[in-house]
């Protein structure tokens, strides 16, 4: 090479992301249509940051149930479709032939039996050196053409000459793993749409000084998120208080219809709910019967019977009730007491942010994209996958398996094309149907 012209390689795929989605991709593609040159770049020196990280460093590779239920964003109907043709049990069955034992957790999680998740980076390393792909780090893509001749990916060093293409960089959360959007600007160049994003799975910062009070506590709640002009949204699960506001499953999940509405420029409320199982009628019998078993507890005493000490003392001090004996109760303080275990604000200022956020919502509309193959409805050759795409799963291993499921899809897809390309070019039959999905479209 010499001067500023970049060297020039021609191969059969090129994958732009080596995360979860990307590496995947390659793998499908490489077991179903063999002796084809198919490269992986990646702009971070370190392959993997995100996959370690996850999972709090076990790496929650799937649930035992996914559905499309388990997601937001683009079509209901094309993510069922994506998530049938690899299901969780094909993931689990995928890791299980690469030596990643899985075993299940609370909530249908999925973990590799070492608990670590360098585990499930190494599985997919060694199984893309095993069927030959190449793999290139600290090789950042910065344009990929479509001319006469075809399809070519940029770097600052090469320029690759190629019949596919897919792109895989993942979203905007957690960047210092290397997710800093130029996937969506790649795509922008060939005609693709863009949804804005936002963070999704993120910690919650609230306003106030209760949190501070309660930080290190963690009890399951009902949260309610509601919009205004919009629709409400209820959820379940552990909520962590911290000292900057409020983290765990519950609030995860709620983080991306708090950004949401407020990209909309929509007021929004998170509010939550202490006794996800109970109705005010069923409280304010409980608190009767105790009242007259105890009379002379005090009211924080018998609510840390069925909450954690420091939250029951929270909430009848800011009642103005935490000194105040079960007999003394009036029916008024009593009952404005279960108004607010059933349902006080949140106050959320913000969140965390793209920083320590486990998802993106939005991108890349999956409307702009063929459910069936995962190829760009905007440029031939084009297949794109993963987290980059306008979906995102709640926590518990659901954004891994959209990964894994998007992947199989554009990888058989592409392995079609390809090997068709390869058998019209040696004049031994008709076109293949790129089209096609599921197991047996594929050959397996």
């Amino acid at each position: 090479m010499s001067g500023s012209e970049p060297a020039r390689d021609a191969v059969d795929l090129v994958v732009v992301g080596a995360g979860a989605a990307g590496l995947a991709t390659a793998i499908f593609a490489a077991r179903a249509a063999s002796g084809l040159r198919m490269v992986c770049l990646d702009g971070a020196r370190h392959i993997g940051a995100k996959i370690l990280v996850s999972g709090g460093s076990r790496c929650n590779v799937t649930n035992r149930r996914v559905t499309e239920r388990d997601f937001w964003g683009g079509s209901s109907r094309a993510v069922r479709n994506v998530l049938r043709a690899f299901s969780a049990e094909d993931a689990a069955i995928f890791f299980n032939d690469l030596g990643v034992a899985l075993h299940e957790e609370e909530g249908g999680k999925l973990f590799p039996d070492t608990n670590r998740s360098r585990t499930v980076l190494d599985a997919l390393l060694r199984e893309l050196r095993r069927l030959g792909v190449e793999l290139r780090s600290g090789e950042r893509v910065t344009d990929v053409d479509r001319g006469p001749d075809g399809l070519a990916v940029v770097t600052p060093h090469a320029r690759y000459r190629t019949r596919c293409v897919v792109l895989a960089t993942g979203g905007r959360s957690l960047p210092k793993s290397g997710s800093d959007g130029n996937g969506y600007e790649l795509a922008a160049r060939l005609g693709h749409g863009y949804v804005d994003t936002t963070p999704a799975l993120a910690p919650l910062v609230l306003a106030g000084g209760r949190h501070a009070a309660l930080s290190g506590v963690s009890h399951d709640v009902r949260l309610t998120v509601r919009v205004a002009g919009g629709a409400t949204i209820h959820l379940d699960g552990a909520l962590l208080w911290t000292h900057f506001g409020a983290s765990g499953p519950v609030v995860l999940n709620a983080s991306r219809h708090w950004h949401r509405a407020r990209l909309d420029g929509r007021a929004v409320d998170v509010l939550v709910n202490l006794f996800p199982g109970d109705t005010f009628e069923s409280l304010e019998a409980w608190f009767g019967a105790q009242a007259l078993a105890r009379p002379r507890a005090h009211v924080a005493t018998v609510l840390a019977t069925r909450l954690p000490a420091a939250v029951a003392t929270t909430w009848t001090r800011e009642a103005g009730l935490a000194e105040q004996p079960l007999a003394h109760l009036t029916r008024q303080s009593r009952r404005s007491l279960i108004h607010a275990l059933l349902s006080s604000s949140l106050d959320v200022r913000d969140s965390r942010g793209y920083t320590v956020a486990e998802a993106t919502a939005g991108g890349i509309p999956l409307d702009d994209v063929d459910p069936s193959t995962m190829a760009s409805r905007s440029c031939d050759g084009v297949y794109l996958v993963g987290e980059m795409l306008d979906v995102d799963g709640r926590l518990g291993g659901f954004n891994f398996q959209w990964a894994w499921s998007s992947a199989w899809v554009a990888g058989h897809a592409i392995a079609r094309a390809l090997n068709g390309v390869a058998r019209r070019a040696a004049g031994d039959v008709a076109p293949a149907d790129a089209g096609a999905t599921g197991r047996s479209a594929a050959g397996e």
